[in-house]
């Protein structure tokens, strides 16, 4: 029993010392993203799955494993902004996608909703999308058939335990899209959103027990599931594109100071870019909207996140799934359409984790964050740049996805044997 002990001891120091591994990146420019700013020749220290510090390079301590970053660029871990990632492979599939849910007898209105279960750490775009330094995302159900698009949540990219935060935020479009699933008009969808934020403002913070005898509209379950959104807890998306619907979610943070409302698309949010400041209303876009896809996208701009920051307005991007790759090169058009640099990699790192509520962890290159850590082999927001290293909670990832894969398969292929033969 003594030398089971023992060896117990010996195996858990052995498996710590391993998971707290002390490195540190040394050499090139660091964009922090903290109030530090850019520094260069410095060494950014991760002593587990944390930073420690950031020191000048002669002062590394002698047990730190050194990854050199000299010429390169070393930025904080993208964080996707809104996804579906680890709830859909391919949406258009016949079988099951667990980022479509039909309408339920549970939550009518899709207020309760949990994707924290549904999540799947082993979806093939996870490691597509982390090898192009995206380390971690928020993910929700796209489509519902009701008025709300159940409680996202944040997630890491890395290995393990993924779930970041469950029940991190909310859903709701009042575009087109939104109007079509409350029978097909605003003039219903408003006054039934309004209702419900009433009937969830009178519980006054109280729960609802499932038992209970209630006359409303909302059942049990929808109505616990909003009680945080009401109290400003939880962030409340709403998906909006035209100026008219964008003028409605001004309204109704005014009429709802608590709501920790945030915009979601605000394609023609440039045409009201202070009152939107003013608001207190951060956005997360899509930059490379610049047509109009439906009426409610006539005035759409490759100029807006640049004249939406100008006017004071926290700014995010990245709202792709499959593609939620290319968040740079959508950072990068912005830029080259008047957003200022720094203001496109903060839209992709400390301004999502400050919508979300993550900021005190993610986003930023300091001393007690999470250390996601991407290193560049030039400027991040150049389309022919990519990641030469990727740090996940302090750990080096494989810089191999199933394209890389693809790509090694069919280049060094063995032509005598059929291409299904090689694995």
């Amino acid at each position: 029993m003594k030398k089971l002990i023992i060896s117990l001891t010996l195996t858990s120091l052995f498996s710590a010392s391993v998971l707290a591994e002390k490195v540190a990146i040394v050499g090139g420019t660091m964009h922090t993203l903290s109030k530090q700013g850019s520094v260069t020749d410095k060494a950014l220290l991760i002593d587990g799955e944390r930073i420690k510090a950031i020191v000048d390079i002669n002062a590394i301590p002698k047990d730190y494993r050194q990854i050199d970053a000299a010429d390169k660029v070393v930025t904080p871990g993208l964080i996707g902004a809104q996804t579906q990632l680890g709830l859909e492979e391919v949406g258009s599939w016949a079988g099951t996608v667990d980022a479509s849910v039909s309408p339920s007898d549970y939550s009518p209105y899709g207020a309760a909703l949990d994707v924290s279960y549904a999540l799947n750490p082993a979806s093939s775009l996870i490691p597509v999308a982390r090898i192009e330094g995206v380390t971690s995302a928020a993910t929700s159900i796209n489509y519902t058939h009701a008025m709300f698009k159940g409680q996202g949540a944040i997630l890491s990219l890395g290995e393990g335990d993924n779930l970041v935060r469950p029940q991190a935020f909310t859903r709701i479009d009042v575009s087109n899209n939104g109007a079509d699933d409350a029978s097909g008009s605003r003039a219903a969808l408003w006054p039934v959103l309004e209702n419900a934020l009433a009937e969830v403002e009178a519980r006054n913070g109280r729960k609802l027990a499932l038992s209970a005898e209630y006359h409303g509209q909302l059942n049990p379950a929808d109505i616990n599931a909003l009680l945080a959104v009401v109290a400003g807890d939880e962030p409340l998306l709403i998906g909006a594109h035209r100026v008219a619907d964008i003028k409605q979610v001004i309204a109704l943070k005014q009429r709802h100071p608590k709501l920790n409302v945030v915009l979601l698309y605000a394609t023609e949010g440039w045409m009201l870019a202070k009152e939107i400041a003013v608001a207190n209303i951060p956005v997360i876009l899509n930059p490379e909207s610049n047509l109009p896809y439906s009426f409610d996208q006539l005035a759409a701009t490759m100029a807006n996140a640049g004249r939406l920051a100008d006017a004071g307005v926290m700014v995010s991007i990245g709202v792709e799934t499959h593609n939620i790759r290319l968040m740079t090169q959508h950072a990068g058009n912005a830029v080259a359409n008047g957003l200022s640099w720094i203001d496109g990699l903060a839209a992709l790192t400390i301004n999502t984790a400050k919508i979300y509520g993550i900021d005190n962890d993610y986003g930023s290159l300091e001393a007690g964050k999470v250390a996601d850590v991407v290193i560049w082999n030039g400027d991040p927001l150049e389309v022919m740049n990519a990641p030469e290293n990727v740090i996940i909670h302090g750990k080096q990832i494989d810089m191999v996805s199933r394209q890389t894969k693809l790509r090694d398969r069919y280049l060094n292929r063995d032509a005598k044997l059929p291409v299904q033969f090689q694995h």
